[in-house]
């Protein structure tokens, strides 16, 4: 095996016998059960669930003075007001990530980037659901009307507001914020710049 090969995923996909539906709904995700079995021994078959998803998008708005665009919303499965960062579903087939965030950023922030660039492309949970959040870096921030969107749900009680990016942190690393997208967003900012790789 090449050695670069070692620190990479690898796509593929073992043999599936059995599909079927736990849950349809209307909103965006399902719920699958699939009968697999391993490749070289394809006798021994077992269940897993997965959850469908389309994926999501997550900015990382900094303005020029090192603050950061941030959230707080509610969300009813982890019974907390998070802290969180503009995010959205990519619910519209086959629209590019970019145009989704860029989206996102001004519905959710009233923002609009010239500088973007993609920090990280993550699977929350590997084991569960096939969602992929593709999380950006958003720079050079002016104010953008979000137009007709009308916030809904949990989206119509947030609150916004802009904190020192080196505050955001040291509340990462304390466990004070603990939504995921944020922290690796966070993180990946902080190691990029330190190694002088943002220009």
């Amino acid at each position: 095996m090449p050695e670069d090969d070692l620190v990479a995923d690898r796509p593929t996909s073992w043999p599936v016998s059995a599909t079927r539906y736990l849950h349809r709904g209307d909103w965006v995700i399902s719920l699958r059960e699939d009968v697999v079995g391993r490749p070289r021994q394809p006798q021994d078959r077992f269940v897993r669930w997965t959850v469908e998803h389309p994926g999501a998008v997550v900015v990382l708005a900094v303005d020029d003075d090192e603050r950061v665009f941030c959230l707080r919303q509610y969300r009813h499965p982890g019974r907390h007001e998070f802290v969180e960062l503009p995010a959205g579903l990519r619910d519209e087939d086959g629209e590019d990530p970019l145009l989704t965030a860029q989206r996102e950023l001004r519905e959710e922030a009233e923002l609009a980037a010239v500088d973007w660039r993609l920090l990280l492309s993550t699977y929350p949970s590997a084991g569960l659901t096939e969602e992929v959040h593709e999380i950006y870096l958003a720079r050079e921030l002016t104010h953008a009307d979000r137009g007709d969107f009308e916030l809904h749900a949990e989206e119509a009680e947030m609150e916004t507001f802009w904190l020192p990016l080196e505050e955001l942190l040291d509340a990462v690393l304390d466990g004070r914020v603990r939504q995921g997208p944020l922290a690796q967003a966070v993180l990946a900012y902080d190691v990029l710049k330190r190694r002088g790789k943002l220009g």
